[in-house]
């Protein structure tokens, strides 16, 4: 017995919510539950606003079973043989059970908890209700598990993109290990299905994909609008999602393909077309945390009563309390420029009080760094992460220029040499080049990566004077390279590449990862989860020199890291603002 249609006097107001995760538009406005609303979206709100406490507007995400009672109903899409001359239900609806009364059970006591109500099955939208979302070959060589994000929605496969799945799938490249495992997701969901019906994509117990799946099982008579070259497998793309509107035109047919070119072709035939978005962190990359908050004028007008102090481990804390706590991030630092002066770090949230400390001037010469000390606030912020043994994971982003891989690389060198926190360094990188590849280099893994590890020498020259100081030694007129104290500096740091990271586990390693920006969210992952007990990972990078293809500002692993670390109690995050490299680079930096 087929469903019954919805009523269509709520169908004007339900198309945004019932949209798949793939609309930027309606993916990046709702923050995801428990966490925190971008630093951004929070800095544009009025002063006022955040002080009296008015709250911000949030679109709550729909439910498949609000979306099924409020959007319009159509007529369902025949997809196989099989439907043609007589129309599919869309879902058998299964027979409810009577509940049985069971007389013996207690009655519950006054006062006592009321048990918690089981939650509520999501329930799938009729087939007329849902999208259908075309996919292109270089989505699932992107991203395997793409069958599973588009929600309570349709995902159609072509015959011509098993086929490119099929070329793709040889070789130990990253395309070719997605290209099979998108060829093992389709084996195992239809083992055991009609494919003539559709196959849930819930079969394997994606639980969020409420939709089924549907492969070309005949050829397409359509023909485009345009005369395009039916040899090319994007073309006959465009020609089935071409003959899938002529067939149904009252549904809704995407097309979904990361290839810009295609996505053009698609809207010049008048066909609706979208990138893939489901893998992006951030629609606009200014809505990135960045670790720092400056307090509004009146913060001590509001936050000044009641304020406890105490002296611990040499730092004053202050436990405040008043409306702009709730939206303080653990490990989050402040400052205030006021009459009276604050600069500190977020070190409890609770409710609507928050615990402050005050932080270490490293800006001044008796607290430097290796012989390094801080120019602006916020290089003062991150050596205080980058010093902490409570954290374990630091991300630094900025510009070129702001000091990220000379702070990191300082305070790895105290921290191994001087207190003796950990045994080595380790350095590695993405190996992306900038301009042509200059083909294969000789030597051992260590040999190889030098070329790409100049930032590392540069950097080295610029702590030779504080080395120099530390370790007892003087260059004396030698070359800076062949002192003893150098010797004994490069004999802790390792240069390792990425390729033979995985499997891996580092005790007691002082881990950087530079150029993060050029990693993807799955290679992230990889060199994160190498940390042993002990172990501190230091990730720098600038989003806006991404120089891998396919990754976006809101798509790169290093984006993807600050924002799932951001409030663990371990993890702090700074963003470099000024240039301290010199005056001509930082000029560069603007006008260029």
């Amino acid at each position: 017995m087929p469903l019954p249609k919805a009523p269509s006097s709520m169908g004007a107001t339900v198309e945004a919510e019932t949209a798949s995760p793939l609309l930027p538009e309606r993916v990046a406005d709702a923050p995801a539950p428990g966490r925190q609303p971008p630093r951004a979206a929070r800095a544009k709100r009025p002063l006022a606003a955040i002080l009296t406490k008015q709250p911000a507007a949030a679109t709550a995400p729909a439910t498949p079973a609000s979306a099924a009672a409020s959007a319009p109903a159509a007529p369902a899409l025949a997809l196989a043989p099989a439907a043609e001359g007589k129309p599919q239900p869309a879902q058998a609806r299964q027979p409810v059970p009577r509940p049985t009364q069971t007389p013996l059970t207690p009655r519950p006591q006054a006062g006592a908890a009321k048990p918690a109500a089981a939650p509520s099955k999501p329930r799938r939208l009729p087939t007329a209700q849902r999208k259908l979302f075309v996919l292109d070959t270089n989505v699932l060589l992107h991203d395997p598990s793409s069958l599973f994000r588009f929600a309570e929605h349709d995902v159609f496969l072509p015959m011509i993109v098993l086929e490119e799945l099929d070329h793709q799938k040889k070789g130990m490249s990253e395309v070719a290990r997605n290209a099979r495992q998108v060829s093992r997701y389709l084996d195992e969901l239809v083992d055991t299905s009609d494919l003539s019906k559709g196959v849930p994509l819930d079969a394997l117990g994606h639980t969020d994909a409420l939709g089924s799946l549907y492969f070309q099982t005949r050829p397409t008579n359509t023909h485009l609008p345009l005369e395009l070259p039916m040899g090319k497998a994007d073309n006959v793309i465009l020609g089935i999602v071409h003959g899938l509107r002529e067939h149904d035109p009252k549904r809704e047919i995407v097309l979904v393909s990361k290839d810009i070119n295609m996505r053009l072709k698609a809207r010049a035939l008048n066909l609706p077309a979208e990138d893939y978005l489901n893998d992006h962190v951030l629609d606009d990359s200014d809505l990135l945390y960045d670790g720092v908050m400056p307090l509004p004028e009146n913060f001590w007008n509001k936050h000044g009563k009641d304020i406890e102090s105490w002296q611990q481990n040499g730092l004053t804390w202050y436990r405040v309390r008043g409306p702009l706590c709730g939206q303080f991030i653990v490990n989050e630092f402040v400052y205030y420029d006021g009459e009276m002066p604050l600069s500190g770090q977020v070190r409890e949230v609770t409710g609507k009080s928050a615990v402050l400390s005050t932080l270490r001037d490293f800006s001044h010469a008796k607290n430097s760094v290796w012989g390094i000390t801080a120019r602006n606030r916020e290089q003062n912020f991150a050596l205080n992460l980058l010093m902490n043994p409570e954290i374990d994971f630091v991300s630094l982003l900025g510009q070129a220029g702001t000091g990220k891989t000379l702070l990191a690389l300082a305070s790895g060198l105290a921290q191994t040499f001087e207190t003796r926190r950990y045994t080595e360094i380790i350095i590695t990188r993405a190996t992306v080049p900038v301009g042509d590849d200059i083909g294969f280099l000789p030597g051992t893994e260590e040999e190889k990566m030098l070329p790409w590890m100049g930032a590392l020498e540069d950097n080295l020259e610029v702590l030779h004077q504080g080395a120099a100081g530390s370790l007892g030694s003087s260059s004396n007129g030698q070359d800076w390279d062949k002192t003893p104290a150098m010797d004994l500096i490069r004999s802790r740091i390792k240069v390792k590449s990425m390729n033979f990271m995985r499997g891996r586990t580092f005790l007691n390693k002082y881990l950087i990862i530079d150029e993060a920006q050029n990693l993807t969210p799955k290679q992230m992952k990889t060199l994160t989860t190498r940390a042993g007990p002990g172990t501190k990972i230091i990730c720098l990078g600038n989003i806006a020199q991404i120089d891998t293809p396919y990754l976006t500002e809101g798509s790169s692993g290093l984006t993807y890291v600050v924002d799932r670390f951001k409030g663990w109690p371990h993890a702090g995050h700074i963003t470099l603002q000024r240039g301290e490299r010199s005056r001509l680079a930082d000029y560069a930096s603007e006008v260029l």
